[in-house]
């Protein structure tokens, strides 16, 4: 024992970095550990369902997965099959992984829709953009959103680097084992929430859609750049911010907006629909309808009451209402905030860290606008991007329209409640 603790001694420095080597390998061997029970426990609960008795003339629901591989720097795919996986197969379900990640995936996408119960996104807010433009180059995008989307349950399990809809689909952890579990359960569970949407369509480019919303500024310039600079560690977002400033200061994005006030929220549609009419009587009216002459008079509609603006300003952002949902407001609208143009550089670098936690939060001072419809136009010859759903866009003129409560997202049933005790306070 004297001869160890002389050696020790002896060779203080090597004995530190041993002792420091064990005890952190012991800290990763803990964390596995519980990160294994975590996925028991969640397997467990997950089993429950899939016992669950059911009659045999009943087929078995089919989920369709479409997972991004290269979501999360390529790790998305190893998350998948350890954490999710398993949950899905063990509940019972039919489940089909389509990896988003290949050519022509789109038809098949189409196909795959029609024969499925519901749908689950795996992957960042890049993926659950794909999903839902489908392919940038078919023309097929506002059909599968409209008719198929809109009628089948959307799930979302949380592997991006940046995921904004999990924040209100799901409490916060800092596990990520157990946030993914907690995801794959409440797809189990069967709660639902209404979520709008943003059509987002340039002069010539098909419509992309957003479920968070469209940033266009110095603080998203800035924001994406943060990771060049990793080897500062936690001073890697002010010094993006910073070295901004260099490139040009006060920085400006003047552009012209026309809007069109909210609108009032028209009645929920009932779940189940009459049943389809025989042939014969479908094919009666189609012929009546391609027979009939057209009307000579068709009815005037009333004229759009646009407002119109003409803004400079740091940042412009068009978001959702879906970080803040209300299952019982009357009118259905988007959050436009133009933020003062007049920062100053300290203010400039403290908001900036602020945005990289909430990228849509709207300061003090800057102007809020409620709207259903907007346009967006840029002065020739602006350059930069949009952050649509932190995915990057050459900025250009755009419409921007709001499709209230069109999808329908899996949340966890604590989520719901919270919302719905909200509104009982």
């Amino acid at each position: 024992m004297a001869r160890v603790l002389t050696a020790l001694r002896q060779h203080w420095k090597k004995s530190t970095f041993g002792a420091c080597l064990l005890g952190w390998g012991g800290h990763w061997l803990y964390g596995k550990h519980c990160d294994n029970l975590l996925r028991r426990a969640a397997c467990q609960e997950a089993q429950a369902f899939g016992n669950q008795p059911m009659p045999a003339t009943m087929p078995l629901k089919k989920a369709t997965v479409f997972l991004n591989p290269a979501a999360c720097k390529g790790k998305a795919g190893n998350l998948f099959e350890k954490n999710a996986a398993p949950i899905l197969h063990l509940s019972g379900l039919d489940v089909t992984v389509v990896k988003t990640d290949y050519e022509g995936q789109a038809k098949k996408l189409l196909e795959l829709m029609e024969n499925t119960d519901l749908i689950i996104i795996a992957g960042g807010d890049g993926t659950v953009q794909e999903v839902l433009k489908l392919h940038a180059n078919v023309n097929l995008l506002f059909l599968c959103v409209q008719a198929a989307f809109s009628k089948i349950p959307i799930g979302f399990i949380p592997l991006g680097k940046t995921c904004t809809l999990s924040h209100t689909l799901y409490p916060e952890s800092t596990n990520q084992v157990q946030h993914i579990t907690n995801a794959t359960l409440a797809i189990l569970k069967g709660e639902t929430v209404p979520l709008d949407v943003l059509q987002i369509k340039g002069e010539k480019e098909q419509p992309v859609f957003a479920v968070s919303g469209l940033r266009w500024g110095s603080y998203r310039d800035a924001g994406v750049k943060v990771s060049k600079y990793w080897y500062l560690g936690p001073l890697k977002t002010k010094a993006a911010h910073i070295f901004s400033m260099f490139k040009e200061w006060p920085q400006k994005h003047q552009a012209a907006l026309m809007y069109l006030g909210p609108t009032e929220r028209p009645p929920e549609e009932p779940e189940e629909k009459s049943s389809r009419p025989p042939l014969y009587v479908r094919l009666y009216r189609r012929l009546r309808s391609y027979w009939s002459s057209p009307k000579e008079f068709p009815q005037k509609v009333a004229p759009e009451d646009w407002e119109e603006l003409k803004l400079s300003t740091i940042e412009l952002s068009i978001a959702t209402r879906n970080r803040q949902l209300d299952l019982t407001r009357t009118e259905d609208y988007m959050d436009i905030c133009i933020e003062a143009e007049s920062v100053s550089k300290g203010e400039f670098v403290h908001r900036g860290s602020q945005k990289m936690r909430d990228p849509y939060m709207c300061p003090e001072g800057s102007q809020c606008i409620q709207a259903s419809r907007c346009i967006l136009q840029l002065p020739e010859g602006t350059g930069g991007s949009f952050g649509i759903d932190n995915e990057e866009y050459e900025a250009m003129p755009v419409e921007v329209k709001l499709l209230p409560r069109k999808l329908r997202f899996f949340c966890d049933p604590r989520m719901r409640e919270q919302l719905l005790q909200a509104v009982v306070q």
